[in-house]
């Protein structure tokens, strides 16, 4: 299978496999950036873990640089500087930097990817939004760091949204629907689904959620870039939460200067 479209490309290096963002490798001089697939598997976090450094390899960049935080489905978003080091990072689901050879890294198994890069301040941002750290608006507050620590300019800030359980899938009750109508006031992204055991079923639209939210930090429609791709429909070669539960490998996506 190839998951090549218009935003995004399909890499296959040996046993290694990738997508790549088409508008990001406009900048490839300045960035290396990946989001893993099957059968890549970085539930593992362990600092020698082969997979790391077979899709490190492939990127040209060292995994010794890897930047791993314990992923907590907050909205908390720190800052890597110089001597950092994965340790620094509890709690924590999106890194920013302008830091050269940092490399950001962020598991996922359905929840949404956002990779972040203002080309003109030269930082990125990593950040993992589950639907928890989605309807506490961690895009958001990464928008708004990388604004109040490195001086961007939202109108200059790319936005690319990788594989996440989409809304075809992502069906949820109502206690997750009514958390969602209460942040974002939209009752577009949610789709009345069957009533399955005497409880009504919801669909959310959680990329679209994030999308207006992004548009409404100052981020430009044009800027917004997203893959299109659910992973509960392509569990073959991506992992997914939804469909393997506990036995669920992790993508990984991981963005660098360099």
């Amino acid at each position: 299978m190839d998951l090549s479209n218009k935003n995004i490309i399909h890499v296959k290096n040996g046993d290694v496999e990738y997508i790549q963002f088409r508008r990001l490798l406009e900048y490839k001089d300045k960035l290396a950036h990946a989001y893993t697939l099957k059968p890549i598997d970085l539930k593992n976090k362990s600092k020698d873990d082969i997979n790391y450094k077979k899709i490190c390899m492939a990127l040209g960049i060292d995994n010794e640089n890897v930047i791993k935080p314990t992923q907590t489905h907050t909205n908390n978003v720190e800052i890597v500087v110089p001597d950092s080091k994965s340790t620094d990072f509890p709690d924590v689901d999106g890194l920013i930097t302008n830091q050269k050879n940092k490399i950001l890294s962020a598991v996922f198994a359905d929840c949404n990817s956002l990779l972040l890069y203002d080309p003109v301040k030269n930082a990125i941002g990593n950040i993992h939004s589950g639907w928890r750290g989605t309807v506490a608006k961690i895009g958001e507050v990464a928008v708004k760091k990388m604004v109040d620590v490195f001086g961007c300019n939202p109108a200059d800030i790319i936005c690319c949204i990788g594989p996440s359980i989409r809304q075809c899938h992502f069906e949820v009750e109502d206690d997750v629907k009514a958390l969602f109508l209460e942040t974002f006031k939209d009752e577009t992204i949610i789709k009345i689904g069957d009533t399955k055991d005497g409880k009504q079923k919801y669909y959310i639209d959680a990329v679209t959620a994030i999308k207006n939210m992004l548009i409404e930090c100052g981020l430009t429609s044009s800027n917004i870039i997203d893959c299109g791709i659910c992973t509960v429909c392509n569990n073959d070669i991506l992992h997914s939460y939804r469909v393997y539960k506990s036995e669920a490998g992790r993508n990984g996506a991981l963005m660098c200067l360099i």
